[in-house]
């Protein structure tokens, strides 16, 4: 990490990783006020085209997360070489900022916790929904109308396939995630049963339905997959004398519906999710302190996928 941030100066910025979401951050980086992209690791040959002239490129990522010059460091690439990325920059003093999943490996995730707490990091995992507005909105709502009594989420589309991270890993994660941090707990237990399946040219297709039991008593069903025919994206939470219902694909963001079924809109300021993340970064990395409560529910989530995979 850079030994100084001047006040009002652009936060210096490494990337690692120009695969799709990637080029997101690039272009969401080059965007937003405060931010400069000083640094990237790809091995993608369109590189030094995504990034300005001034930014240094390299195939070696290690000279992104050890890199001295930086205020923060992201890894966007697949999460099988998370745990290495993620304690380099640890080791050399660097803020991270992950893609989820943070690990694929529980005990990688737990590794990755302590070094953070030894060293007192500043480590973010980007379960993107977590910073949408409107999830946001709904999660301070809650906490007024009583326990959670269940949970029940439709996500999913067309695609992407991927060899490197399977559906549960990829699309799961983010269900799970935004149960736990509703709920305050990982899944005692854990239900997951394979609806479809189908090998494309580009990797594996599969459609996903969960079942996990919480230790309040509360239960999610929870349906991903990437062979929908449509896009869905929605989250609903049900209490005792309402549901509210987070939906980022259809025309309202978030909504109640009352025991009556009154169906009501609920007005929300909005700011691209990733926007969010950025923000959320910058402000750890200028209060320079001990920042991991993104880490502890990162490890929550891989120890929940961890014991989706067993039952499948």
């Amino acid at each position: 990490m850079s030994n100084r941030i001047v006040r009002g100066s652009p936060l210096k910025l490494g990337l690692v990783g120009a695969g799709y979401w990637g080029k997101v951050y690039i272009k969401t980086i080059e965007r937003l006020a405060g931010f400069s992209l000083t640094r990237l690791a790809s091995n993608n040959s369109e590189s030094r085209n995504l990034v300005h002239e001034d930014c240094q490129i390299s195939e070696n990522w290690q000279e992104v997360t050890g890199a001295d010059d930086l205020d923060g460091v992201i890894i966007a690439t697949p999460p099988n070489l998370h745990a290495q990325m993620v304690r380099a920059a640890i080791d050399s003093s660097n803020p991270v900022l992950v893609e989820k999943p943070l690990t694929l490996d529980i005990g990688e995730a737990k590794a990755l916790l302590n070094a953070a707490k030894e060293q007192r990091a500043i480590v973010l995992v980007d379960h993107i929904h977590l910073y949408h507005p409107a999830f946001r909105v709904m999660k301070r709502l809650g906490k007024a109308l009583g326990p959670v009594r269940a949970i029940h989420s439709m996500a999913g589309s067309w695609g992407p396939f991927r060899r490197d991270t399977s559906v549960l890993w990829d699309r799961g994660s983010h269900d799970v995630a935004m149960c736990i941090d509703i709920l305050g707990h990982e899944p005692s237990q854990a239900s997951v049963w394979k609806n479809k399946k189908q090998l494309t040219e580009n990797g594996l297709g599969e459609n996903l339905s969960a079942l996990l039991t919480f230790p309040c008593g509360a239960k999610a069903n929870l349906g991903i997959g990437n062979l929908f025919n449509e896009k869905k994206r929605s989250f609903t939470v049900q209490y005792d004398e309402q549901s509210l219902t987070y939906d980022d694909v259809g025309k309202v963001a978030l909504f109640r519906r009352l025991k009556t079924g009154t169906v009501e809109a609920i007005d929300i300021k909005m700011t691209l999710p990733l926007d969010q993340v950025l923000m959320d970064f910058a402000v750890a990395i200028r209060r320079d302190t001990l920042d991991i409560e993104g880490l502890k529910l990162g490890v929550k989530v891989v120890n929940a996928l961890n014991l989706c995979e067993k039952s499948i």
